[in-house]
């Protein structure tokens, strides 16, 4: 059964599946679809048009499916679309996106989205990510599947940031992060690799050794870029995370990160 408080408002032209329950001064916008067993908190705003799947849950005062935040939009009929079982806590904001930029704004599944996070408009956003307190991502850009991106940390409009990545606290990416990797700092740089992450979602020790070696060509042998990953491909190759991860590398339009920090050797030495 649908449960609307009294209080809210939503649009007669609002689908709502079974079980949504909306709160007390919610507002559910025309062309929004809620799926089955989704929560809309108290005060939180769903403007479309929008796709919510199922049992999402959305804190109080969150923004979800405004207008993007682009000079160039005129008005024209853009979309956001999410997966299922999201949380996105209170004063999440999630833009839906231009026509230039594709026309959509995508959510996966399985995420959580901390207060004051933000997604601009046309982001690609995979599944099990998630986003401490106010970070930010500015439109156009890739989030990989199980990537973690800490607080107050942005990312610039077209990056990317790989699978399982962790970028740390107030990182400041204006280049692709790769995966697998701690990135951190404002001047950002690879503080090895994301190991506890990586078994926390079951990498078990032989895939975390290659995908060592792997960051130790990439990052640490001092070769330059092209070199490193035809020494990864002659080493390495058929490996699903490596390839992965080569082809992350070859498919970088901005440059990724692979500065080591200063006066450092975390991360592992140099490969035999």
């Amino acid at each position: 059964m649908t449960l609307i408080h009294p209080l809210a408002a939503v649009d007669p032209a609002a689908r709502l599946g079974e079980g949504v329950r909306v709160g007390p001064f919610a507002v559910i916008g025309a062309g929004v679809e809620i799926g089955e067993g989704t929560e809309v908190g108290a005060g939180a705003h769903v403007y479309g048009p929008t796709r919510i799947g199922r049992e999402n849950k959305i804190y109080p005062s969150a923004a979800i499916g405004f207008d993007p935040q682009d000079l160039k939009f005129q008005g024209e009929e853009v979309w956001l679309e999410i997966g299922d079982r999201n949380v996105f806590r209170e004063f999440c904001t999630v833009h839906r996106g231009t026509a230039k930029g594709g026309g959509v704004t995508r959510v996966g599944s399985d995420s959580l989205f901390m207060a004051y996070t933000h997604i601009g408009h046309d982001c690609q956003v995979g599944s099990r990510i998630i986003f401490a307190n106010s970070a930010t991502l500015a439109g156009h850009v890739e989030v990989h599947d199980d990537a973690n991106i800490s607080a107050f940390s942005s990312v610039h409009q077209f990056c990317r940031v790989g699978r399982h990545a962790y970028v740390g606290g107030y990182t400041v990416a204006t280049m692709d992060v790769l995966p697998y990797v701690k990135t951190v700092g404002q001047k950002p740089a690879c503080y090895g690799l994301n190991s506890i992450g990586l078994k926390r979602k079951g990498f078990d020790a032989d895939r975390v050794r290659r995908l060592e070696l792997a960051y130790r060509i990439l990052v640490r042998s001092k070769l330059n870029t092209p070199h490193a990953l035809e020494r990864l491909k002659a080493e390495l190759a058929g490996d699903p995370d490596v390839d992965y991860l080569i082809a992350f590398v070859e498919s970088s339009q901005r440059g990724v990160y692979k500065s080591m920090p200063r006066g450092g050797a975390r991360g592992g030495g140099d490969p035999e």
